[in-house]
């Protein structure tokens, strides 16, 4: 164990974190440089796309440094705060972190949420200031100062590197070894057990789903019997291995290792992020409780999105699709949802706005199903004005008009920002309910720390942010709690139909405006038909706007022109009118097909 290093590396959104790691897996030869390739651990399309991580991905190289070879595993980490649970976990699995921070930009909001999580389990950190080969000189050591500042420690302490060229990545590396302390030396755990950590999973369609794993005490090995603690899930281990970055068997998995074990286990549910595993002589354990790690705690999700397929006939096949994303990402969830409108479909728990995106790019990539979502949610708590009790609404249309009390979920921002940006992004105070700001220097920069409700944090505020600021103010947050709401439900109505995908909770201060934005945003963007189409806002039965797309007009010709008989245009006319009106007679029986495009665009504010 003396030669064994675990670390993670973590960084804001785009940093480079996994161009370093490519480095890495170069220098080691892990991967031969033929079969390299940009992002070599971003497996994704989308993470290759997007130029981010969205799923963690561990590998275990092989390095000599000063005579001696070393097992080093690596777990390459996703940088959005969405995805910050899946981090935490992370953090647990290892000894030590790379801090790293993109030379162009500095520090930024998420640099600090890091350090702050992994201060926090008690990691090395080792500060690293990467794209040195395009940032200048003076960004370079301004970017260097600013970190050494933060970490109060020495600027000759932090590493300049750059994943793209190599310079200075293998004097990182053995920063690594030398700082990096190896794990505790530990033998059999309590009571003779074997305990691992299960800081991530994928599912394999012969092997089930894939614990990867941290072995804390004991070791494990395949045919082994096995328990999870958090759901009293008892299996026999198929498997065991090391991610090479692909996986590779191996006979045992020893402790102070980061490895696999494939389970069998077909279900998401029984096999939880941040759980404990077992072997031992007499399972299941009585007392489970006694021997889990601690922090484990189910990811909750905050965000709440219904899918309906635009093709009816697809309701089974996104059903399939939304399992086997499951299986892949245990944070997401799903029930099955109706709209009288859009037909049958499923309401969708999520992380973040990130996550309820990165989703339904993959139902339509992977699975070739397109969707129809209705406008993000949060979880509000309702007081009934009859008999008092409180309950959940995670749909909006399930939100009552009448109630004694409510309450919504809020968060705390961090918004960190160059000084001759502050002004601006205050500002952004009178679009979005700030409350408790604070502001403190850091550098060259200011940290702007804020309460906000989550329901406008999931809007567009990063886009707003991001446009005040020239795109150099960068965002993080972190749900804290409930707060006393002042929310209506504010209704769409197309052609006398509510639309619930288009229903929305909003503060009571924004209610006529955006029901007024809306309607009016409608009629630019909804087709016409060859009858009038009324739009309508409503909230608590009061039209608050009302917008009419008129009729596609149809040419009649000339008539007239030349003499000829006008009696015979208004015979035409009074036929058009009539059929006009048959037409949205029929059309306020139908369906109103909201196209995917225009609920996108319906998200901004």
């Amino acid at each position: 164990m003396e030669h064994i290093r675990n670390f993670v590396i973590i960084a804001h959104i785009d940093h480079g974190k996994s161009t370093l790691a490519d480095r890495f897996l170069e220098i080691t030869n892990t991967v031969p440089v033929r079969q390299m390739k940009p992002q070599y651990l971003d497996q994704l399309e989308l993470e290759r796309e997007r130029g981010i991580t969205i799923k963690m991905a561990p590998v275990r190289m092989e390095y000599s440094y000063q005579g001696r070879l070393y097992i080093l595993n690596l777990i390459d980490t996703p940088g959005h705060s969405d995805f910050g649970y899946e981090v935490s976990r992370a953090l647990a699995a290892v000894e030590g972190a790379i801090l790293l921070v993109d030379a162009t930009q500095g520090m930024q909001a998420q640099t600090l949420a890091n350090y702050e999580s992994a201060k926090k389990v008690g990691l090395t950190i080792i500060g690293v200031v990467n794209k040195i080969d395009v940032a200048s000189s003076e960004q370079v050591e301004a970017t260097v100062s600013e970190l050494a500042h933060f970490l109060k420690i020495s600027e000759a302490e932090i590493l300049r590197v750059s994943g793209k060229t190599g310079i200075g990545v293998e004097t990182l590396l053995g920063a690594v070894i030398e700082k990096t302390p190896p794990p505790a030396k530990r033998g059999i755990g309590l009571d003779g057990l074997s305990r691992a950590l299960i800081f991530d999973s994928l599912y394999h369609d012969h092997k089930g789903i894939i614990a990867f794993v941290r072995v804390i005490d004991g070791s494990f090995s395949g045919s082994a019997s096995a328990e999870l603690l958090a759901t009293e899930t008892i299996f026999k281990i198929k498997e065991v291995g090391y991610f090479s970055p692909q996986l590779k068997v191996s006979e045992v998995v020893k402790p102070g290792e980061i490895g696999y074990l494939a389970t069998g286990i077909k279900n998401q549910d029984q096999l939880k992020i941040g759980d404990t595993i077992v072997v031992g002589p007499h399972l299941p354990l009585a007392d489970s409780k006694r021997y889990s790690f601690p922090g484990y705690r189910e990811p909750k999700p905050v965000v709440f999105v219904s899918f309906y397929p635009e093709d009816t006939d697809e309701y089974d096949d996104l059903k399939q699709a939304l399992g086997k994303l499951r299986l892949t990402d245990s944070a997401l969830t799903f029930e099955p949802d109706a709209s009288e409108v859009l037909g049958r479909g499923f309401k969708g728990g999520f992380l973040g706005r990130l996550h309820f995106e990165i989703t339904a790019e993959r139902l339509e990539r992977e699975f070739q199903i397109v969707t129809t979502n209705s406008f993000p949610s949060v979880a509000y708590q309702i007081r009934d004005r009859a008999d008092g009790a409180w309950r959940t609404i995670t749909n909006p249309k399930d939100f009552p008009n009448d109630y004694a009390e409510a309450m919504e979920p809020m968060t705390r921002v961090e918004i960190l920002t160059p000084l001759k940006f502050l002004s601006p992004v205050l500002q952004l105070k009178d679009i979005f309910r700030f409350s408790e700001i604070k502001t403190e220097t850091l550098g060259a920069k200011m940290l702007i720390t804020a309460k906000l409700p989550l329901a406008d944090l999931i809007r567009d505020l990063d886009d707003k942010l991001k446009s005040v600021s020239e795109g150099f103010a960068s965002l993080n947050y972190e749900v804290v709690g409930y707060e006393r709401a002042d929310v209506q439900k504010l209704e769409v109505l197309v052609a006398g139909n509510v639309v619930p995908g288009l229903t929305r909770i909003l503060s009571k201060r924004d209610l006529d405006y955006e029901g007024r934005v809306t309607v009016e945003r409608l009629k630019e963007l909804l087709p016409h038909q060859q009858f009038s189409q009324a739009l309508q806002a409503a909230s608590a039965g009061r039209i608050i706007a009302r917008e009419t797309i008129p009729a596609m007009k149809k040419e009649l010709g000339n008539f007239g022109k030349n003499g000829g008989d006008r009696t015979r245009k208004m015979k035409l006319w009074k036929k058009q009118d009539r059929g006009k009106e048959r037409l949205k007679e029929r059309g306020t029986q139908t369906q109103v097909k909201i196209p995917a495009s225009i609920f996108k665009e319906l998200l901004k504010k």
